[in-house]
């Protein structure tokens, strides 16, 4: 399994999802051509309601500890509830360019 399929899998297991999407962003930094090591997420929760950024951010963390830990060099988090979401017109913004060098 990739790492990405790890992620997507962990996530709609433990969330209570309206909209999930997992972006291998890997490819615009300086790794190695087919790396799995930064990654952006937008997640669209009912278990978001109530809870501020950190919290929300805090408990993806958590989940995604093992992966953090090992081949995850980044994790862009993009957590929204529905309201959120819907106020942005179904948009997360887009990742900035990377600082690091070019990709390999």
């Amino acid at each position: 399994m990739t790492v990405e399929q790890g992620i997507i899998d962990k996530l709609n297991k433990n969330f209570e999802l309206s909209y999930l999407e997992v972006l291998n962003e890997s490819h615009m930094h300086n790794v190695p051509a087919n790396s799995e090591t930064h990654f952006k997420v937008t997640i669209v929760s009912s278990d978001f309601e109530g809870k501020r950024l950190i919290q929300r951010q805090r408990s993806v963390n958590q989940l995604l500890s093992e992966e953090l830990a090992g081949p995850v060099h980044a994790l862009a988090q993009h957590t929204y509830t529905l309201e959120e979401w819907n106020k942005k017109h179904g948009v997360s913004p887009d990742s900035p360019n990377c600082l690091g060098g070019g990709a390999k």
